[in-house]
């Protein structure tokens, strides 16, 4: 299904799952829309293929075949319920709107995912101080990128994302930083020494524009670039696995909790929304140095 099905060029002609479809994607922008646009797409093309109206008409038992559809099209059972959030939403918002006279996803049945415990796999004291002070070694625009990602925790969209003009401000003392976060929420936060210096020195005789450029065509990079450049730096760092932006996220959580920040100050820096999100890094960092089976050994030992 081309996105046209979703979003004809006539309104007039839109069908009713397309009108529910059109009015519950205007809530997002951004990539979420994006994303919520592929997983309707998803729906709706299943839906044709199986004779059935993406909206009218649907009951739980349909959306629960899809969900096993999902599954037997090889993706995980986390993969699956990120692919239900735009499905569920949008039958959630029909129903409110009065399209339908009930909800036929609220029931159904989702995977079940364990997400006490955050997988990513970030940086200990000293690789990030390692990841630092190599990023600085490259070119200066790797050193800013670093130091926004290791350090003020900011997602690999919005350290792209800055401007000069973003932290050219003093309050109470402190220099800070103006962005625009995940879901349109402005954050504002303090730019310490070590990362002013690095974002100078990215700056160089500039004044305005985007912060952090491509080191060989001097355009501003976007998430992509954020991630090629990650990749070099932790390469020439000598770090063997795979890190990536939300790894330097992760780091600066984690070494802020190992720091002694407490936990709601740890969640002011990585700007989450739910502290629960917030207790995923805690309990992720502490659970092999705190793990119960240190003590028990040493009692059985009699240490």
């Amino acid at each position: 299904m081309s996105e046209s099905t979703i979003f004809p060029f006539q309104p007039a002609t839109m069908t009713t799952a397309q009108l529910a479809a059109v009015s519950y994607l205007a809530r997002y922008s951004g990539r979420t829309h994006t994303l919520y646009a592929y997983q309707l797409r998803r729906w709706f093309i299943w839906c044709e293929n199986n004779g059935l109206d993406p909206l009218l008409g649907i009951q739980r038992a349909h959306v629960e075949l899809y969900i096993h559809q999902l599954g037997d099209s090889g993706l995980r059972d986390s993969s699956i319920v990120t692919m239900m959030h735009g499905v569920r939403g949008f039958f959630r918002f029909a129903h409110i709107d009065g399209l339908i006279a009930a909800d036929p996803a609220i029931y159904a049945r989702l995977p079940k995912v364990q997400h006490d415990e955050s997988r990513t796999q970030g940086l200990d004291r000293l690789e990030l101080i390692r990841f630092l002070q190599v990023a600085q070694t490259i070119t200066v625009h790797h050193g800013a990128l670093a130091f926004l990602l290791g350090i003020n925790a900011l997602r690999a969209s919005e350290a792209a994302a800055v401007r000069i003009e973003d932290y050219a401000e003093t309050l109470r003392g402190h220099r800070v930083l103006h962005l625009v976060g995940k879901g349109n929420k402005p954050a504002t936060m303090p730019v310490t020494v070590p990362v002013l210096r690095a974002l100078e020195a990215c700056r160089g005789e500039r004044t305005t524009g985007p912060l952090v450029l491509r080191p060989t065509t001097g355009n501003p990079i976007d998430r992509r670039d954020a991630y090629r450049m990650v990749a070099r730096i932790a390469k020439v760092a000598g770090i063997p696995r795979h890190i990536s932006p939300h790894s330097l996220r992760h780091a600066a959580i984690t070494n802020a909790l190992d720091a002694g920040v407490p936990l709601r100050d740890a969640q002011i820096l990585a700007r989450h929304a739910d502290p629960r999100t917030t207790e995923h890094y805690d309990r992720a960092r502490g659970n092999l140095d705190r793990h119960g089976v240190h003590f028990l050994t040493a009692y059985v030992a009699g240490v």
